[in-house]
């Protein structure tokens, strides 16, 4: 059994969450590969930028571009739209950890 494949599919939505969760703050894609490198989680930037521009035009993220030391950095932040829909899956994922901790407890 391919568990690597189970896990890339499990990863997939919590990582837009993970991401939604993160851009209360605007940041730019490398601070978050980063800043999740710190917290023990590897993304690659292949994976990142793809999801950075799919939430964007979803409308669940905006962007601006600034320019630091002399560097035009693109940075992401959750837009209002974002912030709803961050609210209610954060609700399911609640929703779903209770369930799966009632399975769990059983064994």
């Amino acid at each position: 059994m391919d568990i690597g494949k189970l896990a890339t599919e499990m990863n997939r939505g919590f990582i837009q969450l993970l991401v939604m969760v993160m851009l209360d703050e605007p940041m730019y894609g490398y601070d978050i590969v980063k800043t999740l490198g710190e917290r023990n989680f590897s993304i690659d930037e292949n994976t990142l930028y793809p999801l950075l521009r799919r939430l964007e035009e979803r409308e669940i993220l905006s962007s601006e571009w600034r320019v630091e030391e002399n560097k035009p950095r693109k940075y992401y932040f959750v837009s209002e739209t974002g912030r709803q829909v961050r609210k209610e899956l954060l609700r399911i994922w609640n929703e779903q950890e209770q369930l799966l901790k009632s399975f769990v407890g059983e064994e």
